[in-house]
């Protein structure tokens, strides 16, 4: 059997440079007070040894461990893999954190964390005092969560709160879920329909009470009263199923719905073929989030697109530029949702 061939480590790129460890460090860190001659002589050897440092080596030349944690939603990301249905938010937010986190020379870590569990605090502690992260990325429903803002701040961390408003410390990102739903329904009105019902998510997310707010808020500019075309749901296939059957049921049912996501658009469009609605001649559907499944489904969906993975990205960004005392920025950071148009929209009959 072929022996594995020896890595290269800061220790031979400090023997063959003659210089220390930390000098080493200093230089993969690009450190400003390291002299540019020294510079040269380890950048030399690096490129001779063909050396790749690691965050051990990084962590040497100073007090930064070049960690991001990223927080998730343990419950219903353990759901939607045990289901087998997708995790389109998180590989997004993968995508943005990862690729980015690389750019800067950081890792990106991720924990799933329930926000209503008893022991969130021990979990957040244990998992800062393990990893030692430079920066958290706090995604819904954590990132309105006060007692995960605080404890953050009282850490001394930096950290990026996604899709909050939340009064408080962190660097706030939202995806302008308001405009966002905003778009959806003029989309419907200008075709032609005046009985939208509208889906909510669940109240723990920020997100569903924009989106209600750009919902009603075209209605209201079109004249029209919406108080009986709103359903809730929790995110989940079944919670949108029942809100559709709300929402069908009226004395005047909707000619158009707009869904808080896409399980819950997929069991709108489910329970329309049952009741033997063609879509989109007799129901109009637009989805949020824009999954592979909407894409697919027939007909395929005009959704609303959560730019997941530019909202990680420009986190992860902004972090990094609060650890290096550049950012100033104090108002949100808006990433701008996009309306993509398929074939399940039409005027109504």
């Amino acid at each position: 059997m072929a022996r594995r061939r020896q890595a290269v480590t800061i220790k031979h790129v400090a023997a063959d440079a003659g210089v220390s460890l930390q000098t080493v460090s200093r230089v993969v860190n690009k450190d400003s007070g390291v002299r540019p001659e020294m510079m040269q002589r380890v950048q030399a050897s690096i490129d001779k040894l063909g050396y790749v440092p690691s965050i051990a080596a990084q962590r040497m030349g100073g007090s930064r461990s070049y960690l991001i944690l990223a927080l998730n939603d343990r419950e219903r990301t353990i759901a939607d893999w045990r289901a087998r249905q997708g995790t389109d938010w998180f590989d997004q937010m993968m995508l943005g954190g990862m690729l980015t986190c690389a750019e800067h020379g950081y890792r990106l870590i991720v924990e799933l964390v329930d926000t209503h569990s008893d022991h969130i605090e021990r979990e957040l502690l244990a998992a800062i005092a393990a990893l030692q992260p430079d920066g958290v990325i706090l995604t819904p429903p954590h990132s309105g969560n006060p007692l995960i803002i605080n404890l953050l701040e009282a850490q001394g961390i930096s950290f990026a709160r996604i899709g909050s408003l939340t009064d408080g410390p962190g660097i706030r990102l939202i995806m302008d879920d308001t405009r966002a739903a905003r778009i959806a329904t003029e989309h419907l009105l200008e075709l032609g329909h005046r009985q939208i019902g509208f889906i909510a998510g669940p109240a723990e997310y920020e997100l569903s009470a924009w989106r209600v707010d750009g919902w009603r808020a075209a209605m209201q500019a079109a004249g029209i009263a919406s108080d009986d075309l709103l359903a809730a749901g929790d995110f989940s296939h079944a919670s949108g199923r029942a809100a559709a059957m709300q929402l069908l049921t009226l004395a005047e049912p909707p000619t158009a719905i707009i869904a808080s996501n896409d399980q819950m658009t997929l069991a709108t469009l489910e329970l329309a073929r049952e009741r033997d609605l063609a879509v989109p001649y007799d129901l109009s559907l637009i989805s949020f989030d824009d999954t592979p499944i909407i894409r697919l489904a027939h007909p395929p969906l005009t959704a609303i697109v959560q730019p997941i993975a530019e909202a990680t990205a420009r986190a992860v960004s902004l972090i990094i530029a609060d650890l290096d005392a550049r950012l100033t920025a104090t108002t949100p950071v808006t990433v701008a949702a996009l309306l993509t148009l398929r074939s399940s929209t039409s005027p109504p009959r």
